[in-house]
């Protein structure tokens, strides 16, 4: 829930002319319903694509308050996060919920980012790997045909905590074992695994070089057009 349209813009258009057309990496913006079109509009051409932050399972109807996935296509969005751990948080939104949202998305010609994570008492408790069994079984479990995966250890997030690379990258060949089982191990070899941790310019080398991690879902360094340019240009080498 950030920045102003004014702000958006300015953003985008540096981010755009700072970037290759297309970019090296993939690349997509998530901003607030409200910057939707404007970012949209500002990123057409330049290869940057951008996505909503979150979606209702319907497709229209009596929901006030939410966007359907025709809404967000229709706006200019070609992604969806579903299930981030600030709307598990705030929004008392359940695995069951974050399964038939990744489908909806897809049904629109939306990919779905499905977001999972343990927190910091699961983790301590020794239940991390549980907990993340069980976001991934329920994200499935309405058989998506297409999504990405992004791993958000909510107990390294502005906690003081942090995720080493050889952790995040545990967690990662966890989650690829897991997908191997539920959807076989092409599928699991291709899909692309985020790393979400506090991810910034200090810290994305390591992880990237990690063996199971494909990108980043990156927070507030996404909000300083250097920082974030610093990481994507981190991808992009490592894509080469």
């Amino acid at each position: 829930m950030n920045l102003l349209r004014r702000d958006a813009e300015a953003f985008c258009r540096a981010l755009a002319g700072a970037l290759d057309a297309p970019p090296a990496a993939d690349v997509v913006l998530f901003p607030s319903a409200t910057l939707i079109q404007a970012a949209a509009r500002e990123l057409k051409g330049s290869g940057v694509a951008v996505g909503g932050q979150d979606i209702h399972p319907a497709a229209s109807g009596a929901h006030t308050g939410d966007l359907s996935g025709v809404q967000l296509a229709d706006a200019g969005c070609g992604w969806v996060l579903c299930g981030h751990s600030e709307r598990r948080q705030d929004h008392g939104e359940d695995d069951a919920l974050v399964g038939r949202k990744a489908r909806a998305a897809t049904e629109h010609s939306l990919l779905p980012v499905i977001c999972l994570g343990e927190s910091l008492e699961e983790r301590r408790g020794g239940h991390a790997f549980e907990v993340m069994r069980r976001q991934l079984v329920a994200a499935l479990a309405e058989k998506p045909p297409a999504y990405e995966i992004a791993y958000e250890p909510v107990w390294a997030i502005g906690t003081g905590e942090t995720a080493s690379p050889e952790i995040a990258q545990e967690a990662h060949a966890f989650l690829r074992r897991e997908l191997s089982g539920l959807a076989g191990e092409e599928r699991a070899a291709s899909t692309r695994i985020l790393y979400g941790g506090s991810a910034n310019p200090g810290n994305v080398k390591d992880l990237i070089a990690q063996p199971d991690i494909d990108g980043f879902l990156v927070g507030g360094a996404s909000l300083d057009s250097e920082k974030f340019l610093a990481i994507i240009n981190v991808c992009a080498d490592a894509a080469r």
